[in-house]
């Protein structure tokens, strides 16, 4: 086990963690096993029980207990509605918390809400952080995740980092309250153009008869590598599309991008398409298929897959 190095930084001990899903339970665990002293909260208790019993710390009942005494408490629920159902009101983990405390927010949500609890979190002396993270649930469960953030409390960020950085590879502040989430937003976007354009790829090379595993190989070492391509190329070749990030996710994802598009101007025009093609997926039924099912999607089309 790993313990907090020594500096004015880390002086957070006390963390709770709000939120016990795919991604929070793994995340919460890394805070464990590094030393922290953790209590979590999950909307079903058997799951905060659970990680209780795999990690130690404490599950609370609500989360204006799990947050009671912590000196960071952190998010990571599924959308704004959620969000503010955990963290405002009489129960909301704001009312458990402290001046001088800092709430983070994992979950991917609008820009507005993080705002709006930016301001919440001040009236009480509490400093806020948006913290989206991208690496999936696999970045989750290995501590590679990448977060950024938007605060308007540069101090705070700073000594939060030093507890994030047990499960992310960066955490960087790219802004104020909403800064975070609009950063996650573009990122939506860059994989939503990508994942379309290695759908359309491998489809068309599977139509002219190429050997597409070596064809990605060799094109991966070039100009067209990504990520995508790199991590989801084999299976989108192969069919399969039971794990990863869902596209009901990926829709929540976009539908924020392109609300905040109507607001700054910013034309959308294929983020908008690819948005319906993943609309269609869910129509095919593929809900809760890994986003590189919109080459599924090609493939129903003509009558495959």
């Amino acid at each position: 086990m790993s313990e907090p190095t020594s500096s004015p930084a880390n002086e957070i001990r006390r963390v709770a963690f709000i939120g016990l899903g795919v991604m929070g339970y793994p995340m919460a665990g890394h805070l464990a096993q590094a030393g922290f002293d953790v209590t979590v909260y999950n909307r079903t208790p058997a799951k905060a029980q659970a990680w209780v019993a795999q990690y130690g710390g404490r599950a609370a009942p609500t989360p204006r207990e799990a947050a009671d005494g912590a000196q960071l408490v952190l998010v990571c629920v599924g959308n704004d509605d959620d969000l503010r159902s955990v963290t405002l009101g009489p129960d909301g983990a704001l009312a458990g918390m402290a001046p001088g405390a800092v709430l983070a927010d994992h979950t991917t949500a609008s820009a507005g809400v993080a705002r709006e609890l930016s301001q919440a979190a001040s009236a009480q002396g509490v400093a806020f952080i948006d913290a989206p993270v991208s690496g999936g649930q696999a970045g989750a469960q290995n501590g590679k995740l990448t977060i950024m953030c938007g605060s308007d409390v540069a101090p705070a960020f700073e000594r939060a980092a030093a507890v994030l950085k047990h499960y992310a590879v960066a955490v960087t502040r790219l802004g104020p309250a909403g800064a975070g989430q609009l950063t996650k937003m573009v990122n939506q976007i860059c994989i939503a153009g990508l994942v379309q354009g290695l759908a359309e790829a491998i489809y068309f090379g599977e139509r002219a008869g190429l050997d597409m595993p070596r064809v990605l190989e060799v094109i991966g070492k070039g100009a067209a590598a990504s990520w995508q391509m790199d991590n989801r190329g084999k299976t989108m070749i192969q069919n399969e599309y039971d794990f990863g990030f869902a596209v009901d996710w990926m829709r929540k994802d976009l539908g924020f991008c392109l609300d905040e598009a109507k607001r700054n101007g910013a034309p959308l025009p294929v983020t908008a398409l690819i948005d319906q093609y993943y609309s269609d997926v869910q129509g095919l039924g593929g809900n809760r298929f890994d986003t590189s099912s919109l080459i599924w999607r090609l493939r129903k089309l003509r009558g495959e897959g």
